[in-house]
């Protein structure tokens, strides 16, 4: 152990010196920058940050890309999260139900017309209110005639209940023979009063039979840049007029509403836990507990809305959602059902709200820094509005549905605080004297110091509160002061604020000057506390108006050549700070402080 320790001891010691090399390169380059910068640099920080920002909104929006992996990762963690109304249902082809109808010599997937239209007699028999059906049919079945007409019979009895898919290949096929103008196809619906017709023409897949296409509907649907389905688009616009989605259409059936009333688009309020009532297609079919456990309840289905699809593996129709990489792309659209139906679907503000926001609290950080705020104040107050901001964007998808993406405004934001705050760090190190942001104290060339003790007094008539708030202002100004480039080094921190001694010191500020001789040092002195008192009266508050600024000062010459090691200086240093710590004479501090020359200031004052 006495092994370890010296050798850590001296490599402490080497990476420290080293570290000092490095950490000087940089840092008095920045101290003498910020000497001529004073606080000039805020400013160009909200503005690089606020004109970024801007060109962002009318480029990629970074910003959005950032809202859609923090909400893949909120929705997750979210303690709690809605439950499913019930009015919406998942009839699933699933594998038990392909299986089964297998064993019976019936064939496997893709199932006979027929079967289908048995499903879709059963949900009929069952009280549906509305079905969509997630398979399409663009293809007569050359060997099952009669299941055609029957699907054919169902959806012309249905009419409007059974809706069946449909798509739109890419437009490069409009112009082919067999488009269709928009304004006649199927659920098409005019955007604007106005709307020229018959439209465009574009090219469908639509069900075979007539009354099937009548009601049909798209199944496609568009993804987000990363491929995963956060919103699901309701409609594909063409012209003055738009396609619905299966999803849309049935909401509108089920609803009596026309389906230019609903949105654009939707964002789903994914869950995790819970799943929207299913029931496998051959349970339905056969009117028995095939695929589904005897402790299991059956859904009612009587009066719900009904997603009819599949979700057999193998079939590839799974799609990648915040909370499941592999949902089946019958839940995504039943998903879509509930929310609109439900009124579940999660509120976004426009996105331009988070860009504001970010310009915001941008804005008012740097103006904070820019003010000379005390760095603990501003650190504190940064931290509690972040924690206040991220609760209120997880309460609000948790218990109300409202997602309020400040997560990404919060990250650019403290950029821009880690920017301030490390040029702040600059000011500070200057102004308390940190040899890595200032030469190392020469007393061969500068032999004399005068220090200063400042004291705020305020008024005895003020309040306690009121005089807190005039000590908190006083300090901000000589703050300002003091890191706009002063040529005092302030010893800071004799007592904390928050030290157990602070009442006892209040207020206490030790500044030190250099000089060449006594004079020297008195005069830099002078004009340092003159252009203070300037700057702590310069604004309608002042300072001078409820209270008062008192000064006392000791100066002595710490290098007299006498020898050439520093126990001398050090002595005499430590005697000079201890004579202002406990000089009894003050002086007011005032636009001309004649008091500090080398005969006033040991005079007092009267």
């Amino acid at each position: 152990m006495t092994w370890i320790e010296a050798v850590m001891s001296t490599l402490a010691v080497v990476f420290m010196d080293a570290w000092t090399v490095v950490e000087r390169a940089y840092r008095r380059p920045l101290s003498h920058l910020m000497v001529r910068a004073k606080f000039l640099v805020y400013p160009l920080i909200a503005i690089a940050a606020v004109g970024w920002l801007a060109w962002d909104w009318t480029h990629d929006r970074s910003l959005n890309a950032a809202e859609d992996a923090i909400f893949d990762t909120v929705i997750q963690w979210r303690p709690v999260e809605p439950k499913p109304s019930g009015r919406t249902a998942v009839v699933e082809i699933d594998d038990c139900s392909i299986e089964y109808y297998r064993r019976r010599g019936e064939g496997g997937w893709p199932w006979s017309r027929q079967r289908h239209a048995d499903l879709l007699e059963a949900l009929d028999i069952a009280g549906a209110r509305a079905v969509g059906y997630d398979v399409l049919f663009v293809d007569e079945a050359q060997k099952d005639p009669d299941g055609d007409a029957a699907l054919e019979a169902m959806a012309d009895a249905g009419n409007g209940r059974f809706l069946f898919g449909a798509s739109r290949p890419h437009s490069d096929f409009d112009d082919q023979e067999g488009a269709t103008a928009v304004a006649n196809a199927p659920g098409a619906f005019a955007l604007m009063p106005d709307a020229a017709r018959p439209g465009p023409p574009i090219a469908l897949l639509l069900p075979t039979g007539a009354a099937m296409a009548r009601h049909s509907a798209l199944l496609d649907v568009d993804r987000s840049a990363d491929g995963v389905f956060r919103d699901i688009h309701l409609r594909k616009t063409i012209g003055d007029w738009a396609l619905p989605s299966l999803s849309l259409r049935v909401a509108a059936v089920a609803s009596g509403k026309p389906a230019s009333s609903f949105p654009q688009s939707v964002r789903v309020n994914w869950r995790t836990k819970t799943r929207l009532p299913g029931v496998s297609a051959a349970d339905l079919i056969e009117g028995k507990r095939i695929c589904r456990d005897a402790a299991d309840p059956m859904p009612d289905l009587k009066d719900a809305v009904v997603l009819v699809g599949y979700n057999a593996a193998g079939l590839n129709d799974a799609k990648p959602t915040p909370v499941d990489p592999m949902m089946p792309g019958v839940e995504v659209h039943a998903e879509a059902v509930e929310a609109l139906l439900n009124s579940s679907a999660i509120w976004m503000p426009p996105p331009s709200v988070k860009y504001l926001l970010a310009a915001f609290m941008v804005l008012l950080t740097t103006f904070a820094f820019w003010r000379g705020e005390p760095h603990e104040d501003v650190d504190g107050v940064f931290v509690a509005v972040n924690v206040v901001l991220l609760l209120a964007a997880v309460i609000g998808l948790t218990f109300f549905g409202a997602f309020v993406d400040i997560f990404a405004s919060v990250g650019f934001i403290s950029l821009c605080f880690g920017l301030c705050r490390m040029y702040a760090a600059v000011q500070r190190g200057r102004a308390i004297g940190n040899n890595d942001y200032r030469d190392e104290y020469d007393a061969g060339r500068f032999p004399w110091l005068l220090m200063a003790r400042l004291r705020y007094v305020p008024d005895p008539s003020l309040s306690g509160h009121a005089a807190t708030k005039r000590k908190r202002e006083y300090r901000r100004r000589l703050r300002r002061f003091l890191y706009s480039g002063s040529d005092a080094v302030m010893i800071e921190g004799i007592v904390e604020r928050k030290s157990w001694l602070h009442e006892i010191l209040d207020d206490l500020m030790m500044l030190v000057w250099t000089g060449t001789d006594e004079a020297d040092a008195y005069a830099n002195a002078k004009r340092e506390l003159d252009l203070l008192y300037q700057r702590l009266n310069e604004h309608t508050l002042r300072i001078d108006d409820q209270g008062m600024v008192r000064v006392a000062t000791a100066a002595a010459m710490i290098d007299d050549n006498i020898d050439d090691d520093n126990r001398g200086e050090r002595m005499r240093l430590r005697e000079l700070l201890g004579e202002d710590l406990n000089a009894n004479v003050e002086w007011p501090l005032s636009a001309s402080n004649t008091y500090l020359t080398p005969k006033l200031s040991q005079q007092v004052e009267t």
